[in-house]
């Protein structure tokens, strides 16, 4: 019989370019009743650590083994999947239940690559977490994967989460965890549950536990206060970081820590700042009177790269943090900026317009041998390089339209997610499967929103801000 996995992957129709890779790293081998326990510990601020149980494990496929699928063109079947209420032993813990269950479904939903079935669709009702499910009948209501758990509250007051992945058709649980943490910090539950289940299903990481910073916008446009604000990937968890006295710009997201760079002009001079998200910390990285974006961070988060304008002209630079040494890569009698590294570091990809108007290049991370890829109509710019490292997203105008797309490095490959009046500013998911850009609506009372889609081109999705939002910047995974 087929495993969900394998059924999953069977979903993907209309697909012009698939790729699977199965990697097992050992023999199949079953494993039964074992419970092996690893712990992880994750910060969210300043609240207290969240810990993760592995528990409940129950192998009958080679454990380890990975099953990727890359869809860079066509649409994938949402896959079915059942997410009972968490049971709970008292008013707290179904309350949790409940809403922890929600937020499971509301992330599944939102990667377009899953459909949550209606609660009221369901045949069995469980009365306990350790109850067997009748597979029958969750056939019948046309699940191919279900969810149950349990919430319990400790003595100490902390929340408990208990939950099991099973694969229906197989009549088997893919993978059981268990969390822990305060009350306060009970969302990350859902999103850590979200982020396995994706993983279970897709062998791809999940990308729910994350957040995003942004510029958060009020007032008309001529008066727009404009404030830095960080908020859970799914909108909730809102907090403004500046008071909006001063005008900032393009916050940047590290690859490797709870940081971002931007821009500010507090005392009417553009100086860039660094800012620790789990300390509040924030320190001056210099004054740049000629700064046109913000840095961007290297792979290793000790690098930033930058433009500076010099005259008519601007180039590219590379800051050190720690020595704030800065060393130029481009010299041109043009406009080079909007640098962006490869994942790896070895590669750089920029604007300019060297030979007369926007276009994308790729130089080495030294400056050396820049050479043109984007050829299609148009002008291109905010070029971003995926967290894979096999894409390049851009911005892209012609005919009066702004363009989301992407391309591989070499400029092969080009497509456009989504179109519309004023797209701009590209961001990545950590896993790259999923692009967010902000869009401006039109007129007198318009402005910016945020948007995400997938890099197949479908499930374009606006993300809920309490007013206009831009500049978006994707965290990696908080764990």
């Amino acid at each position: 019989m087929l495993g969900l996995k394998q059924m999953f992957n069977m979903k993907c129709n209309n697909i012009r370019y698939l790729k699977i890779r199965f990697q097992a790293l050992w023999e199949p081998e079953t494993f039964k009743g074992s419970y092996g326990v690893i712990k992880r510990y994750f910060s969210n601020l300043a609240a207290p650590l969240l810990v993760l149980l592995v528990v409940f494990a129950t192998f009958s496929q080679p454990a380890n083994a990975l099953l990727e699928i890359d869809v860079t063109q066509g649409r994938v079947k949402p896959l079915p999947i059942a997410i009972p209420d968490f049971l709970g032993s008292n008013e707290s813990a179904i309350k949790y239940g409940h809403d922890i269950a929600g937020i499971i479904g509301n992330d599944l939903l939102s990667s377009g690559l899953f459909q949550p079935l209606p609660q009221n669709s369901y045949i069995e009702q469980f009365s306990s977490f350790s109850q067997q499910p009748r597979f029958g009948d969750w056939r019948t209501i046309q699940a191919q994967a279900l969810v149950t758990g349990q919430i319990v509250m400790q003595p100490d007051g902390r929340v408990r989460a208990e939950f099991r992945l099973w694969d229906v058709f197989a009549q088997q649980q893919m993978t059981g965890l268990q969390f822990v943490t305060t009350p306060k910090n009970w969302r990350r539950i859902g999103h850590l549950i979200s982020d396995t289940i994706y993983k279970a299903l897709t062998g791809e990481d999940g990308y729910f536990d994350t957040r995003i910073v942004f510029i958060s916008e009020k007032g008309p446009k001529n008066k727009r206060i404009k404030r830095l604000a960080i908020m859970d990937q799914d909108g909730f968890n809102l907090r403004y970081l500046t008071n909006g006295r001063s005008l900032v710009l393009t916050p940047r997201f590290s690859p490797t820590r709870q940081e971002i760079t931007y821009m500010s002009y507090a005392g009417g001079k553009p100086r860039v700042y660094l800012f620790n998200l789990q300390t509040g910390q924030r320190e001056t990285v210099g004054v740049f009177p000629n700064m046109s974006f913000s840095p961007r961070f290297g792979p290793s988060g000790r690098r930033v790269i930058m433009s500076l304008q010099n005259g008519a002209n601007s180039n590219i630079y590379m800051l050190d943090l720690q020595t704030r040494g800065t060393r130029q890569l481009t010299n041109t009698n043009a406009i080079d900026t909007a640098p962006s590294f490869s994942p790896d570091g070895r590669n750089i990809v920029f604007e300019s317009d060297r030979e007369g108007h926007q276009q994308i290049y790729v130089m080495s991370s030294n400056g050396s041998n820049p050479r043109r890829i984007s050829f299609g109509k148009g002008r291109y710019s905010t070029p971003v390089w995926s967290p894979r490292g096999d894409l390049i997203a851009f911005t892209k105008m012609s005919k009066g339209r702004f363009s989301i797309g992407v391309m591989r490095p070499d400029g092969s490959g080009e497509r456009i997610l989504t179109s519309g009046y004023h797209n701009e500013g590209p961001t990545w998911a950590p896993n790259g499967r999923v692009v967010m850009f902000f869009r401006e609506s039109r007129g007198a009372n318009g402005g910016p929103k945020l948007y995400s889609v997938d890099i197949t081109g479908y499930n374009e999705r606006q993300i809920k801000t309490p007013g206009f939002a831009s500049d978006p910047a994707w965290s990696p995974l908080l764990n």
